[in-house]
């Protein structure tokens, strides 16, 4: 029961011992706590400032991305678009080479096929006229067998009248 009821004794010295404790404490460990802890405060308001620095500069490099990304992606846009005309430029010279390069070979097969056919024509106005040439011949000698004929002819060309 001395534990609920304690003697006079026994509370002076708790007394005592809990002050030469609570200076000890108070001298001693009380400012090395109170140090770490205002040291520690200020660690977290500092890890706390340079997270939202962080964090800005995040936004920050986000919105940058975001610009590059979108002007990467125009300028891809652009190229695109660019090699699309160039293409078709390409495009539209090979069909209208190929179409005059075809135009100048029918030209070029005209012009000779025309050729070609005047010279067919002149050859067979060659052959005709030999076959003529031929055919009178052979006629004129038949008629002019005879030597009466023949001066009588003569005579007819002098004469510029027709046989």
């Amino acid at each position: 029961m001395e534990l609920v009821n304690p003697g006079v004794g026994l509370i002076f010295w708790m007394i005592i011992a809990f002050g030469s404790v609570f200076f000890i404490l108070k001298k001693f460990a009380w400012p090395s706590i109170v140090q770490a802890l205002k040291e520690r405060e200020q660690h977290i308001e500092e890890a706390l400032r340079a997270a939202d620095i962080a964090y800005e500069e995040m936004k920050k490099l986000k919105i940058d991305n975001e610009l590059l990304l979108k002007e990467a992606k125009e300028e891809r846009d652009i190229i695109m678009s660019e090699a699309r005309k160039i293409r078709e430029k390409i495009l539209d010279d090979a069909r209208t080479k190929a179409n005059e390069e075809a135009d100048r070979i029918v030209e070029s097969a005209r012009v000779r096929i025309q050729s070609e056919r005047m010279a067919a024509i002149t050859d067979i106005k060659n052959q005709i006229a030999e076959i003529s040439i031929d055919v009178a011949e052979k006629i004129i000698r038949q008629k002019l067998q005879e030597p009466k004929e023949h001066q009588a002819y003569i005579d007819k060309v002098i004469e510029g009248k027709p046989f």
